[in-house]
């Protein structure tokens, strides 16, 4: 009782609280920092760009969805990234010049009488999302029958099929030019409002209003209903179905969920790309996202957030910087070689020294470190009637 009560210390979640407020605080002004920041001695030259960050975060919002997948439910997702093609692809069909056949404009930031499907981004974002939930709703209704390593086995296949499907739907794979192939979407339009559009500060800041909304999401679904029936599920499968949680449909809202931000996630980056690329979708990426999870703590919503900025760093930009450092240095290394050899000894190495996450959940740090131990039946005895009884009154 002790770790839990330590666990709900109301100075302890005021100082997280505080934490949070000053870390936000910090990510809004970036952008009028960051100069300042990379004129300091020994950090400058690791501090990363505006543009850099935009990657950092569209990554951990989709490492925040599939830890409602992973995290939440427990299904183990290794395709993910399938969700992330189909926003990005979404947005190259309703805002770019692709389906030049027809013409059509809505509050767009492209010039008018431009070829092709031009509908404000902010509306693709939404209807991203919403082609993603309904993908992850047909992927995970012949899917989520499975269990453990069956489910992980269908779901690999699916991000194996999903980076050849988008190579070869164009007219000579297909018979009807759907993703361009190999030569992908571009340009997708930009963000903006009426003529005005975003400069790279401006989709900063939009990045960190999504992931805002999607931690404020996955808390406020964490403590609902559905999130506790996800975590029965992910505890005890069989004892949930047992006490009346409908397994198919709980796991299927949580996989459409998790396609919901990963779709909006992949929308937003594409439009900041400039275009969406079959390049992008490799089956590695999932396991990439999947590394966030597991190094920030299965189920945590701050560890990883904390896992996805760290890793997504060191992904765009922090491997490089540091290679370069140690070229300086007379080291002939490029870590960017082995980026993902790098993140493995990170992972085996939470796994060996802290297995429950940089910011472990609370129930699954309790079970990691105490341990869940079960009182036999006799024990199970209320004070003052049998240990007090005279067997000879019997």
């Amino acid at each position: 009782m002790t770790s839990i009560a330590a666990t709900l210390d109301p100075r302890r979640v005021e100082t997280g609280k505080l934490a949070a407020i000053i870390l936000i605080g910090v990510g809004v002004i970036y952008p009028f920092i960051v100069a300042d920041l990379r004129d300091l001695p020994l950090i400058g030259d690791f501090v990363p760009g505006v543009r850099s960050m935009v990657y950092v975060l569209v990554v951990t919002m989709m490492a925040l969805g599939l830890n409602v997948v992973v995290g939440y439910a427990g299904l183990l997702d290794l395709g993910y990234v399938a969700f992330y093609a189909a926003g990005a692809y979404a947005a190259g069909w309703l805002a770019s010049l692709h389906f030049s056949q027809v013409n059509i404009h809505f509050f767009s930031t492209a010039t008018d009488g431009l070829e092709g499907i031009h509908i404000s981004m902010w509306v693709v974002l939404v209807a991203a999302g919403v082609f993603t939930t309904i993908v992850g709703i047909l992927i995970g209704l012949p899917t989520l029958r499975l269990r453990g390593d069956y489910l992980a086995i269908v779901t690999l296949g699916f991000g194996e099929i999903i980076p050849q499907f988008v190579r070869n739907a164009d007219e000579s794979g297909f018979g009807f030019n759907l993703t361009n192939g190999v030569n992908g979407i571009s340009p997708i339009d930009t963000l903006g409002f009426g003529g005005t559009i975003f400069n790279s500060d401006q989709y900063y800041w939009t990045a960190m209003a999504l992931v805002l909304l999607t931690i404020f999401c996955c808390i406020r679904l964490r403590d609902s209903r559905l999130g506790r029936a996800w975590i029965a599920i992910r505890e005890d499968e069989t004892a949930a179905a047992a006490m009346g949680v409908p397994l198919m449909r709980t796991k299927t809202w949580s996989y459409a969920i998790g396609a919901f931000f990963g779709g909006v996630a992949g929308a937003f980056y594409a439009s900041f790309k400039l275009g969406a690329n079959p390049s992008d979708f490799f089956f590695t990426f999932s396991i990439f996202l999947l590394c966030m999870v597991i190094l920030g703590g299965i189920g945590s919503i701050w560890g990883v957030v904390t896992a996805g900025l760290i890793l997504g760093y060191l992904n765009i930009e922090g491997l490089a910087n540091i290679g370069a450092k140690m070229q300086e240095a007379g080291l002939e290394f490029d870590p960017t070689k082995y980026q993902f050899g790098i993140y493995g000894v990170i992972i085996v190495a939470m796994m060996l020294f802290r297995p429950t996450g940089l910011i472990p959940e609370r129930r699954h740090r309790i079970e990691i470190e105490e341990g869940v131990h079960d009182t036999p039946f006799y024990d199970v005895q209320t004070e003052g009637t049998l240990t007090d009884r005279d067997p000879r009154d019997d």
